[in-house]
């Protein structure tokens, strides 16, 4: 899994730190978001995929691999 942010597009809502603390933080200065881990933890991906989607600017892309998609699967209860 892999996360990036457009730093240009941040709108600072806060969004993404709310939803997942420890793989986003807010600049002090202007409040735009600061990825802290760009390849975090596959069981975080449910966390990160609804802070993509709650991210106004949507500054927010995750990619998944594999075997993520397959674990989201497994979260949302359907089998591969």
């Amino acid at each position: 899994m892999h996360v990036t942010v457009d730093q240009d597009r941040c709108c600072s809502s806060g969004q993404c730190v709310l939803t997942a603390p420890d793989v986003f933080d807010q600049s002090e200065d202007d409040g735009v978001v600061l990825l802290l881990q760009d390849h975090p933890d596959p069981a975080l991906l449910p966390k990160l995929r609804t802070a993509a989607a709650l991210c106004p600017g949507g500054a927010i892309t995750v990619t998944a691999g594999p075997a993520d998609q397959r674990e989201t699967e497994q979260v949302a209860g359907v089998e591969a």
